[in-house]
């Protein structure tokens, strides 16, 4: 895969996704269970993919067998002073060395709003397009206009729909000058219409979907959305499965391998480290 040429676009997506670990190593961690403990631990992941192919549409379609995966149960924090990266940065690195990522002629990161991705991307690749993934953006208007009209679905699937075409065709203004006046209600939605207003108007310019659709480009983080089910819950979410860091970071490691076509390549490397020793 590497040796091949380099498409004119590479995407690097980042997620996490949650596994249950056994409980001797949650001691001491929070979550978001009702007493404030954990049962599980996020599965960090990063994907780079291509996307030249076009549908009947003219829409970019994932290119076949581009899609590489690598992740862990990794940090992707660091104290402000730090002048070390973190696990999951590092991690980010070398994929993208392996994959060539920053020397393709346009790089894209696409991710949700969470911001360790945008932390990660500002720092390593500051040049690559940053895009929030357009279904998010989209579920939480569609969540805001269920709050705004809980008795009237149709009501609040036509406020929805509006706010779509007003995010599709660009006008970001718009967009939030129908939030504002929702966000000073007394009614209980006032605090969504206020995360949704602010959780736009802070990734305002990754939300340019019309440029974005004209540059051809991808806005959806499908890619790595299933990169999180098939190489990663599928096997480690099964029912009554409960892992140790270090079992699951090995499967994950082979799982990654296998899928990224890379797992012959696997083998070589460690029969060479073998005989080295």
């Amino acid at each position: 895969m590497e040796q091949t040429p380099l498409p004119s676009t590479l995407y690097l997506g980042m997620d996490g996704t949650g596994i249950p670990i056994r409980a001797s190593e949650l001691t001491g961690r929070s979550g978001k269970q009702a007493d404030g403990t954990s049962k599980t631990r996020e599965v960090k992941l990063c994907t780079i993919w291509s996307a030249e192919a076009r549908d009947e549409e003219g829409h970019p379609v994932r290119d076949q067998g581009s899609v590489s995966y690598s992740a862990a149960i990794e940090s992707a924090a660091t104290p402000d002073a730090s002048e070390v990266r973190s696990e999951f940065s590092e991690r980010v690195l070398r994929e993208t060395s392996r994959r060539r990522f920053c020397q393709a002629e346009r790089t894209v990161v696409i991710g949700d709003g969470a911001a360790w991705i945008w932390n990660i991307a500002q720092e390593l690749f500051p040049k690559a397009i940053q895009i929030v993934d357009r279904f998010h953006v989209k579920q939480h208007l569609s969540d805001l206009a269920k709050a705004l009209h809980p008795a009237n679905p149709a009501q609040a699937k036509l406020w929805a729909q509006e706010r779509f075409d007003q995010l599709d065709d660009g006008k970001l203004a718009a967009l939030l000058g129908a939030l504002r006046p929702f966000m000073k209600s007394t009614t209980n939605s006032s605090d969504e219409a206020r995360k949704c207003y602010h959780y736009i108007r802070r990734n305002r310019h990754r939300m340019r979907y019309l440029r974005f659709r004209q540059m051809g480009l991808c806005t959806s983080s499908g890619v790595v959305e299933a990169g999180c089910k098939v190489a990663i819950a599928t096997r480690l979410k099964r029912a009554g499965m409960h892992w140790t860091v270090l079992g699951s970071n090995a499967i994950i490691a082979l799982r990654c391998c296998i899928l990224s076509g890379r797992f012959e390549d696997f083998w070589e490397r460690r029969s060479v480290r073998q005989e080295a020793a």
